[in-house]
């Protein structure tokens, strides 16, 4: 795709490339413009911010070669996160980071429409303002990584502008390790390896990411099996880089998606041997063990956050109606509870 493309503070432009000719403009602005969504793209043209040499035009128009395509982008209001009295499970703290527990079903940060009930309402609740890192913005205090709302387990904070700018550096450098545990549906031929394959947005569903895309980023996820429950496997996962939903587009891409899943093709009740099991209601994804040097002092630092109860439970319902020997499946989940 070639675009004549130039940024200003509130200003987007773009030549038509005859690649793209043809095109709705909605799709056309969408597949271009990675970084806004599609409801945002709509909401600039319904207020008319979106011209095309000169004039507003519909969604449906089809673009031409050589159309200048002009998007205004007003500034964001001022925006702050209100306190929520919402209880955390805090796995470590000092003055300068704290592990948060996060169950899933929380979103970290406020976005895509949702601003109530998140990680930072609760996290302003428990230390203050005064009491996390500025970095990341009014909307993103203390936040330096994120987990996704259907995710759970560790995630770190920062509690104060120093520690944030060297969790990032540790972050950017890979030294901070991640590992997760998964449920996945369908069986893997060996018992550990390694997926390298790069992450994008889906051009079709922007809610999704995909590894179709060569244009993606470079993304690595090592993994071991745990337990195999009938067509079902237990992993434990490492990542050595942080791709939006990276463990369970890489799993998708092998034809095993993790239980409960369903963007990424999972069953929304999963089958084992006769039976239909209850709806997870959550993906089986757990950020169990979060390693990291304390961005101060250097010393090392790990944190493990307890398996899920409903996760555990689920393992156990899986190996009941499959006949699979309930203690080995205790065992293997032993050292995560």
């Amino acid at each position: 795709m070639r675009n004549s493309r130039s940024v200003s503070n509130e200003t987007l432009q773009l030549v038509v490339d005859a690649d793209d000719a043809g095109q709705r403009l909605d799709r056309y602005l969408a597949a271009t413009l990675e970084h806004l969504s599609r409801s945002r793209i709509q909401s600039l043209m319904d207020e008319g911010r979106v011209l095309v040499d000169g004039a507003a035009c519909k969604p449906s128009h089809r673009v031409e070669p050589g159309e200048a395509v002009t998007i205004e982008i007003p500034p964001p209001p001022p925006a702050r996160v209100a306190p929520e009295p919402i209880p955390l499970e805090i796995l470590y703290q000092d003055a300068d980071v704290a592990v948060i527990n996060k169950p899933a079903g929380m979103i970290v940060h406020p976005g895509a429409g949702e601003d109530a009930g998140t990680l930072v309402a609760a996290l302003l609740d428990r230390f203050g303002a005064e009491g996390l890192s500025t970095v990341g913005g009014p909307l993103r205090p203390g936040i330096v990584h994120r987990l996704d709302k259907g995710t759970s387990g560790a995630i770190v904070i920062a509690r104060n502008d120093a520690a944030h700018r060297k969790l990032v550096e540790e972050f950017r450098d890979r030294e901070v390790r991640k590992t997760y545990l998964a449920l996945l549906h369908g069986k893997i031929k060996s018992e550990a390896g390694k997926i390298e394959l790069p992450v994008a947005r889906d051009l079709r569903r922007r809610s999704r990411m995909t590894a179709r895309r060569r244009e993606g980023r470079p993304a690595r996820t090592d993994w071991r099996v745990r337990q195999r429950i009938d067509r079902f496997t237990l992993i434990e996962a490492d990542l050595h880089t942080g791709r939006t939903h990276q463990i369970r587009v890489h799993f998708s891409a092998l034809g095993c998606p993790v239980v409960g899943d369903t963007l990424y093709g999972a069953p929304r009740q999963e089958r084992a041997g006769s039976e239909v099991l209850p709806e997870l209601g959550r993906n089986f994804l757990h950020a169990v063990r979060l390693a990291f040097a304390q961005p101060i002092t250097g010393r090392p630092i790990e944190v493990r956050a307890p398996l899920p109860a409903e996760l555990a439970e689920y393992c156990r319902v899986l190996a009941r109606a499959t006949n699979a020997d309930a203690a080995s499946i205790d065992a293997a989940l032993r050292e995560f509870l």
